[in-house]
């Protein structure tokens, strides 16, 4: 494969280890420049200085281990500024790098405690050392404990939704992770996204490779797949999963699966897999609160062996509220100014990082696009969610929609009601008041509220 090949499937083992906005701060405009096959010289490119240096010193494993594991003629990685209007390229290895450069050079193998595990696809990084419990998702961590203790036994399958960014993906390598310590590699741990089991169907199907498909899925012990929801509405993925599914569960082998959502919120779910996923246990991980939210901030802190000022670290959760990689990224981009830019945090220069990273400020979101959210999330037309009809199916996305016009934009009741189809604004009064009450006491609604603002604030 050529560089750019190369640098892209490397980009793709990197984001499986790292939190998402980390991911797009700093390897957004990252390339691989060149490679000096007879040195074993990789050449990585960065936008900027700070970039250049951040990146060295916080990532250099992973990129080193992550370009290993799929070329092993690579020894070594040097950084560079890129210049594009200047052609790069990469220099013979004139000295000796230093200890944080190599990877055991006498045996030229890779750096297995960062690398992602091949036959498992687990990451060592994710375990229960560093993930914090809480009251926003102690019963999913009690359920996957469970779990481990009795693998195919209890809460099969077991079922964990949230939203994004809740550490669902932490938690179910975690189990994986200690599943594999605990029975010393007896038990067959297989852990994939959604998508990679769609590529996988897909290529099953092209190549005429079924048998090798039934291979690879039923042949474990325990199944994990993250983000099932997107299963959802491909119907060949959805018939090969239900077969999967089937033998796993009837030879008394574990299924795990996570979702941003409950089964029965997934509207292109097959009837036959939601019964299925119901069947189980459903677990929830919800949003963090405020003293979870300044534990995980203090365990980061301390992963980093850094000390930050105990002020800094509540401020930074009193306003960082929806997920736990909005707080990993406001806390990454202090220790960054405060350790490679020498300056001082003070409350303006908190408030601009929280802005900037976490996106808090609703103010580039209208009205149309609540509208627009909504329909799509519940997948109903635009029409039929503002029309003056009274299909049961549409009661619940409309009221929502209401609630989230007046919660988020502030609007007036008369206004809102004018753009929910001419509607009398003691229609939305209703409406808000009920949603409001209903969302402490339905926690199923209440998660579907959080996910569509999810996905408005993901937008702006």
């Amino acid at each position: 494969m050529d560089h750019q090949e190369l640098w892209k499937t490397v980009l793709g083992e990197i984001e499986l280890q790292i939190s998402r906005p980390n991911f797009l701060t700093w390897f957004k405009n990252s390339q691989l420049v060149d490679k000096n096959e007879k040195e074993g010289i990789a050449l990585v490119g960065l936008p900027n200085n700070f970039a250049k240096e951040w990146i060295k010193n916080r990532y250099h494993k992973i990129i080193l281990g992550s370009l290993r594991n799929i070329d092993g003629s690579i020894k070594y990685v040097n950084y560079v500024v890129v210049n594009h209007n200047t052609p790069v390229q990469v220099p013979k290895q004139s000295r000796k790098p230093k200890d944080a450069e190599l990877t055991e050079e006498k045996n030229n193998t890779p750096i297995t405690e960062l690398r992602v595990d091949p036959k498992t696809n687990l990451n060592p990084k994710y375990t229960f050392d560093t993930f914090v419990v809480g009251s926003s998702n102690e019963l999913a961590c009690a359920a996957v404990n469970a779990v481990i203790d009795n693998v195919g036994k209890k809460y099969n399958p077991l079922f964990i939704y949230g939203g994004v960014g809740l550490g669902k993906t932490h938690l179910l390598q975690a189990a994986g992770n200690v599943v594999m310590e605990k029975y010393k590699g007896k038990v067959n741990v297989l852990y994939v996204t959604s998508e990679k089991f769609v590529n996988d169907v897909v290529w099953a199907l092209r190549n005429k490779r079924a048998e090798d498909m039934k291979k690879k899925y039923r042949n474990v012990d325990m199944l994990i797949i993250d983000d099932i929801q997107f299963i959802g509405g491909k119907p060949a993925t959805e018939l090969e999963f239900f077969y999967t599914f089937n033998a796993l569960y009837e030879n008394n082998k574990q299924i795990i699966l996570s979702s941003d959502r409950p089964p029965a919120a997934i509207p292109t779910l097959e009837e036959r897999l939601r019964s299925r996923f119901e069947g189980g246990m459903i677990a929830d991980v919800a949003y963090p609160d405020y003293e979870m939210r300044l534990a995980i901030l203090k365990t980061k802190a301390h992963s980093h062996n850094v000390e930050i000022d105990e002020k800094t670290l509540e401020y930074i959760a009193t306003k960082v509220q929806r997920n736990i990689r909005e707080v990993e990224g406001v806390l990454n981009k202090v220790l960054f100014y405060e350790q490679y830019k020498n300056e001082k945090i003070d409350l303006k220069k908190l408030d601009d990082i929280i802005n900037e990273t976490a996106q808090l400020s609703p103010k580039n979101i209208t009205a149309n696009e609540i509208i627009k959210t909504v329909s799509d999330f519940y997948e109903i037309s635009q029409v039929d969610l503002t029309d003056r009809g009274r299909k049961q199916e549409v009661v619940e996305p409309r009221q929502v929609a209401m609630f989230l016009l007046r919660e988020i934009l502030k609007l007036s009741y008369p206004n809102i009601g004018e753009k929910m189809g001419k509607r009398d604004h003691t229609t939305v009064i209703h409406a808000y008041e009920k949603i409001s009450k209903e969302i402490t006491t339905n926690s199923a609604l209440n998660q579907k509220i959080l996910l569509i603002k999810e996905r408005l604030f993901k937008n702006v």
